[in-house]
Parts: C-alpha cells; structure tokens; sequence
C-alpha cells in the first residue's frame, strides 16, 4: 500500500494547515500517458462495498471516527472506498496516484490498485505507482483511511490517477498456486465486521489473511483460499474477507521481492510464527502486540467447525488460489456451501467444503452423475483440487461449455 502521512517519507508540498498534495508511489520518470489513462477517482459515490466512509461533498473521510473492526483491539478508526472498474485507453502495468489530503498525526491514507486479467481474475492490490503482475487493461483502486485516535479522521479531498507501462519488477511468476503450512486459528466474533465490510454470522465461511493484498470486496471470492486438514481427509474453499490476524501487512506468501514488509523471513513464514517462536521483532508483531500464537490464518467459524472439523487451533495446509494460473470458477449457491466430492458422483464421499463466492481452479473435467443446478442441468463436473469434483452447475465459469481440458 502507498501510504500518506504528514510525517512520512512521501514527498509533499504543504498547502494549508493540515493539508498535504503528495505523489503516491509516483514513478521518478513517468512516461508520458495518453489523456484517456488519466482520470480522477469518484470520491462521492459509497455504496453497500464500501466501509465505513462518506464521500459527501466530494470529499472522502470516516463516516465514524470511532469504529474499527472486531479483530481490532486498539483506539481509532479505519475506512475504505472502493471504485467501480475503470477501462484503460491503452493496456499498462502500472498505476499511479497524486493525492490531495488532510492528514492530521496519527492519520493516513493508502491507495491500492488491482488489474483485471480475466472474466473472474484480478492482480494482488498492488501499491500504487508500482508494477502490477502484468499488462491489463481494466484496473480498479481502493483508497483506504486510518486513524490511531479515535475522533480524528483523514479526508482526501482529491485523487488523480495516471496509467503507463514500466520495465517489470517484483513481478510474480505464473504457475501452480502456491501452498505452505501454517498455524490457524478461529476468528469467531459473529456480528462483528470484517475489512471488506461484511457482518459475520453464526458458522459463516471465510478466512481472514495477515495483509490486504489478498483480501477480496465483499460478495465476491477474487481472493480465495484451500485450507485443509494437514493429513488432507478434509479441506474448505472460502473467499478472504478480513485482514489478520496480528498483522495487517504480511503477504508472507509472497517472496521478499514483493513481500511489503518482514523481507528477511522465508517466503511462506507468517511473521507471528517468527514473532511467536524464535523472538522475531522482540517477540511482536507488526503493530507492536505481543503475538499470543504464531497464526497465520483466522478461520471463520463454518470453515473450522464444518468444514474442517477443528476442535482446536492448530496447522493447516493453505493454498492461496489467486497465485495460480488456468481456468477458474466461482461458487454460486442459495449461500450454504456446497459438498465437494472425491468423483463426480453425488453418492462419493465428501472431502469438504466450497463456500458461496468462493474462485476455485478448474484443473480439468469429467463426465459423472447428471445435476440440476444453479446454472442448468449437466453431466459435467470439474477438478478443483486434488481428488475434488464439483457439479459444473454450480459454478459460473462465463461459459457454457467445460472451459478445462478433459481429465
């Protein structure tokens, strides 16, 4: 995330008390963009996706400068705006922001930026004003505010955004998803809120990361996870919807180059599980606790109880599906979950859980049972995982037709 704070290190010019216009993450040569990959984010308009902001008047602040998150156990606030999808003049892999804001101490403001490289599939959010994995044309920001002090609100009065193409850095690898062991733990908190603005209910379905570089909107699963049992008898598929626990920005799956902070850690280690068991940061995590466990997942409590059928924390195999390359397909359901089977057939054991929303990879296809589902009736089920069918009936792929190869 870039972000805006009077005391940071971003180059900004004052004009007013309090007020700042900066560059976030603007690139030290910008290349010269066409006008129509200029644009300037619609700041008034907040809808049901968005949390905790108003825009009125054009300018963006924390709807309540008292509320945060359940999971959050500390003073202040936090907000985010996400815009509606914006389509480039011209395909690019990087998108830059100037901000104009209001940053009291002990406030600042993020801007992230994602690109849209098919019918279901996004980039990581990505600071602003670096390079994105690829070259899309069709990106989407989200501009996130934070306070430490509760009654003390940002507000960004403007945020213009340009897009061009730069040598690729830090650029992630296509290929299989990537998958490592980590220490889960329940979030539980029913009738809390999570990052992405959604009221956890009783035995809900979702996950929550230590970094929002993964975390999808709400109703969505453009970041979705597989976690499973360490001995593989039970497995969930489930959108991430929250950003913890005790940290917020730890994309630990990623590698140092790309990994936003805790650089010196193996790619794959949360940096509680440093924290937590050889004394790393002095035995504390990123925003200064005491880390209590090594967690590096929070489970909501349908994922824990049901489809995992944990009594207790403990490690789980986690595959970051996003990271991923191939076809993929959401889960659409009336909103229970739906079985995911060991063959395509409606009586074959079941290995587990796919959550509504939940985006899954389609590994290939077979021909099994015959279901009526929500997008018709067909014989044709899809590999989502090792040993894992679901009826392509409940999955909307933007196709008709098997978009795998046959297994």
């Amino acid at each position: 995330m870039i972000r805006i704070m009077k005391a940071g290190r971003v180059t900004a010019a004052v004009l007013a008390a309090g007020a700042v216009t900066a560059l976030a993450g603007a690139p030290a040569q910008a290349a010269t963009a066409p006008a129509d990959t200029n644009w300037t984010a619609d700041l008034s308009t907040v809808d049901s996706n968005d949390v905790n902001v108003t825009g009125a008047g054009g300018t963006l602040t924390l709807a309540d400068a008292a509320w945060h998150r359940t999971a959050r156990v500390f003073a202040g606030s936090e907000g985010s705006l996400t815009t509606a999808e914006h389509k480039l003049g011209s395909a690019a892999n990087r998108v830059s922001a100037e901000l104009t804001a209001d940053t009291p101490k002990g406030t600042s403001v993020d801007v992230d930026v994602r690109g849209r490289t098919g019918v279901n599939d996004w980039t990581e959010w990505t600071p602003a004003g670096t390079t994105l994995k690829s070259t899309v044309s069709e990106v989407q920001v989200r501009i996130s505010l934070h306070s430490a002090t509760d009654g003390v609100r940002p507000s960004v009065a403007s945020v213009k955004l340009s897009a061009d193409s730069a040598p690729q850095a830090n650029a992630l690898t296509a290929g299989t998803e990537l998958t490592y062991k980590v220490y889960g733990t329940r979030e539980g908190l029913i009738g809390g809120k999570t990052a992405n603005g959604h009221i956890i209910t009783s035995r809900d379905h979702f996950v929550a990361l230590p970094s929002g570089k993964g975390l999808a909107p709400k109703g969505t699963g453009d970041y979705s996870v597989r976690v499973c049992r360490t001995d593989g008898s039970k497995c969930e598929y489930a959108p991430v919807w929250d950003v913890g626990p005790w940290n917020e920005q730890d994309d630990y799956w990623n590698p140092a180059s790309v990994r936003t902070k805790f650089k010196d850690l193996p790619q794959g280690q949360p940096e509680a599980y440093a924290a937590y068991t050889n004394g790393y940061n002095g035995g504390k995590s990123g925003l200064g606790y005491k880390v209590q466990n090594p967690a590096g997942i929070d489970l909501a409590d349908g994922v824990f109880w049901d489809g995992l059928g944990m009594s207790d924390n403990g490690n789980v195999n986690v595959t970051y599906l996003w990271t991923g390359s191939g076809p993929t397909g959401v889960v659409s359901t009336a909103g229970d979950p739906m079985n995911v089977r060991a063959s395509a057939s409606t009586t074959a054991a079941v290995k587990g859980l796919a959550a509504n929303y939940a985006k899954v990879n389609i590994e290939c296809y077979v021909e099994g049972d015959t279901v009526t589902g929500k997008f018709g009736t067909s014989n044709i089920w899809d590999r989502i995982g090792p040993g894992h069918y679901v009826s392509d009936t409940y999955l909307q792929t933007g196709s008709d037709q098997p978009v795998a190869p046959r297994c």
